[in-house]
């Protein structure tokens, strides 16, 4: 099967069993996956206090390039007051800097056309880069409206450049020259990556077309704001379980009722205990809390928010977003949103997509069938005489773990301490890279609690800079991601270094008691960990193609590292017992090991369920009529999903797609690419030696480096030789 295509392998095989950033790191994330409820409890709505400097005439620090070290930005300076004068003078000083490439009157060539655009719009950048990050990860009331104003201006002043038949102009001439004029290889990518990206944006329209565009655009930007605020409240504000009787705490581990105990401390609510839709809250109730009633309702709340019929409902917003974006697709020559979309990924066509997540479903879902009988035969035998229903799941499926392979993730939680999987992490990099760790305590950051830490090459060289910012907050959206403040590039001859950052919802400390991680959250860092060594590495002399990689190609630097989190001789790095500093012992390791392939239909099946939605809305070229929640309904019932499943994102809280457009069309993109990272495991695995320093080497350089510098597939041959196969991923899904 290794010498057939990489598309007819998979093909073969199943028939039997965000767009990119100009800049060139793109930014990805895990989003985490809401209401209101009680026992004895309280309904909470609790005002979010907000810190909001009020100093009058301070130097506005965008105006120039950070002077501070390793040019990180310098947050102990910048004020909430800065970022609108500072888009402005950016917007400001980057039309300046178009006009001049767009009104020059030498002929056009790659130094005065392209390149100049490509190193175009430093202070926008800079500005914007800080203001998108902190909008995510710490927002207030402030930050958000000063959002819904800036977006129409950025959206229309790209639109403008993006327009600009003059500059259009003479990028075409050097698109059509670029064969005879002497240029690299890599010189003629950048040039035919931003031909293509004036096309795609509107330039070949008609001038009544694009101001239709322009319209189009500018709504969708107003649109997603929206939905991610929605979304943000209904996650993190509008909802609050406050318990009163201990007896309802039942089954739960101690450390999850002492942290839902701080929680509790924290809205000054004592000798209470308070659960909130922060998924180290919810997720651990949901495994373990007796009371049945409560699981519903918590469950019910996290699966109903922006569904509530209230001021943040998104079923409107959901609804426009997916019309205009039909008539996006349609302005710009193509069938529906998805075919945009998706051409320009590995998988080319929504027909690709569409077959290679059918070929997966049937299966996924017989496992989890098989799944659901076991723990219904549990219920049975403990004399319930009610149907397992999706809130019941997670109840079940530990009952069912502890009965197959006598593992408790409680059991786990101890060896998983934040700090040691974090050194253990940087252990494993170091091993694979070279590269080392230092952390530094005199850096700015934007709020209490973010860690700094320098990376080094093996020979002491600087490179770059790296955030971790942990715990849920208030002003934070759910999920876990990476990104940068600075991607690596290079500016006036000198290279500038990457300032990365990763943020997360992990479970907190509590007491006296440290953050420790479950299994999952384990692995979430492992994950965006691998984005952030994409970011770190990436090399090139040009912002539009350096780490630039198609979006079902990027979660393969993260998901590659997941793989070795579970080895035993990695999970020997990090996995200590947080009071005793005892290594995890092998017998523990054993039941991990065992248990592997554990709720893999589920897991699959919701995943591929939000998927295959996603598919359906972004396929969809008439307009979209329908109320969503029939829609939606209307979609799983015709896979054939199962009562006690539901998509992993229902609609109105897939921020994947509706809180922006990177991943619209292309949540399937994590499993496309589990083919890549589990192949690409697989080399290591095979050598004998999972720290084998020339694969690594070569996974550093061509999947990594210089991802950007040819198509996916090309550099992925790079390394590994050959194309994928999928073997190695469905032995580890147990599909084999």
């Amino acid at each position: 099967m290794k010498h057939l295509s990489f598309f007819m392998i998979m093909l073969v095989f199943l028939a039997t069993a965000c767009m990119p950033t100009r800049n060139g790191f793109a930014k990805t994330c895990s989003v985490a996956v809401y209401g209101i409820t009680h026992t004895k409890q309280l309904c909470i709505r609790k005002p979010v206090k907000y810190e909001y400097k009020k100093e009058k005439n301070m130097e506005n620090p965008f105006f120039t390039r950070f002077n501070t070290p390793y040019q990180v930005p310098p947050f102990d300076k910048i004020d909430t007051s800065h970022y609108l004068p500072a888009f402005i003078e950016g917007m400001k000083q980057h039309k300046a800097e178009i006009d001049k490439i767009a009104t020059n009157q030498e002929a056009a060539g790659f130094e005065n056309t392209i390149l100049a655009f490509d190193k175009s719009g430093e202070m926008l950048y800079r500005v914007k880069r800080v203001f998108d990050n902190i909008t995510e990860a710490h927002t207030n009331e402030q930050l958000q409206a000063l959002q819904k104003k800036i977006s129409p201006m950025i959206t229309g002043h790209f639109d403008d450049i993006y327009m600009n038949e003059k500059l259009f102009g003479r990028i075409r001439e050097v698109y059509e020259n670029r064969s005879g004029s002497g240029l690299d290889s890599q010189q003629v990518r950048v040039i035919e990556k931003y031909y293509r990206d004036f096309e795609r944006r509107g330039a070949n329209l008609p001038k009544e077309k694009q101001a239709e565009l322009r319209k189009i655009n500018e709504s969708l930007s107003l649109l997603s704001v929206n939905f991610s605020d929605n979304l943000l409240t209904e996650t993190n504000k509008n909802f609050l379980l406050v318990i009163e009787d201990r007896k309802d705490l039942e089954g739960l581990p101690e450390e999850v009722i002492n942290g839902a105990a701080e929680a509790a401390k924290e809205r000054q609510m004592e000798h209470k205990w308070v659960f909130t839709l922060a998924k180290p809250s919810w997720i651990p109730f949901l495994q373990y809390a007796k009371n049945r009633g409560l699981r519903e309702q918590i469950y019910k709340a996290w699966y109903m928010r922006g569904d509530n019929g209230n001021a943040n409902d998104n079923k409107a917003i959901l609804s426009e977003i997916v019309n205009l974006r039909i008539q996006k697709a349609n302005l710009l020559g193509y069938e529906n949103f998805a075919a945009y979309m998706i051409a320009e990924n590995m998988a080319k066509t929504p027909d690709q997509v569409n077959q290679f997540l059918a070929r997966l479903w049937e299966p996924a879902l017989k496992v989890a069938k098989s799944e659901l009988s076991e723990m219904q035969k549990i219920s049975d035998k403990e004399g319930n005489t009610f149907k397992l229903a999706s809130w019941d799941w997670w109840y079940y499926a530990e009952k069912l773990r502890k009965e197959k392979y006598d593992l408790d993730e409680s059991e786990l939680k101890p060896y998983f301490s934040l700090n040691h999987v974090r050194d253990g992490m940087f252990e494993l990099a170091k091993r694979l890279y070279g590269i080392n760790f230092h952390q530094l305590t005199d850096l700015p950051v934007y709020t209490a609690g973010v860690e700094t830490f320098q990376v080094k090459e093996a020979d002491g060289r600087h490179l770059g800079i790296i955030y971790l910012d942990y715990f849920p907050r208030d002003s934070k959206r759910g999920g876990a991601w990476c990104t940068d403040f600075q991607p690596a590039t290079w500016r006036d001859g000198k290279k500038v270094d990457p300032v990365i950052s990763i943020v997360c919802n992990f479970t907190p400390p509590a007491g006296n008691t440290p953050s420790l991680l479950n299994w999952d959250e384990v692995n979430t860092l492992f994950h965006e960990f691998g984005h952030a060594l994409h970011g770190l590495f990436t090399e090139g002399l040009y912002d539009r193609t350096a780490g630039v990689v198609p979006q079902d190609y990027v979660e393969l630097p993260s998901q590659i590292m997941e793989n070795w989190a579970a080895e035993p001789e990695v999970l020997k790095l990090y996995a200590k017992h947080y009071q005793t500093g005892e290594v995890i012992p092998d017998a523990l390791i054993g039941k991990i090991s065992s248990s592997r392939l554990f709720n893999q239909g589920f897991e699959t099946t919701e995943y591929l369920a939000a998927s295959i939605l996603d598919q359906e809305y972004h396929q969809l070229s008439q307009p979209f009529d329908k109320q969503v929640d029939v829609f939606e309904a209307d979609a799983m019932a015709k896979q054939g999903l199962i009562s006690e499943i539901i998509p992993r994102y229902r609609s109105t809280y897939f921020a994947h797609v509706f809180s922006g457009s990177s991943y619209a069309a292309g949540y399937y993109v994590y499993i496309w690419a589990a083919v890549l990272d589990a192949d690409a495991f697989a080399a290591f695995k095979s050598s004998g030696d999972l720290f084998n320093p020339q694969l690594a080497a070569k996974f550093r350089k061509y999947c990594l480096a210089e991802c950007g510098n040819d198509d996916a597939m090309v550099q992925y041959r790079k390394f590994r030789g050959q194309e994928p196969s999928l073997e190695p991923l469905l032995k580890r899904r147990g599909l084999l």
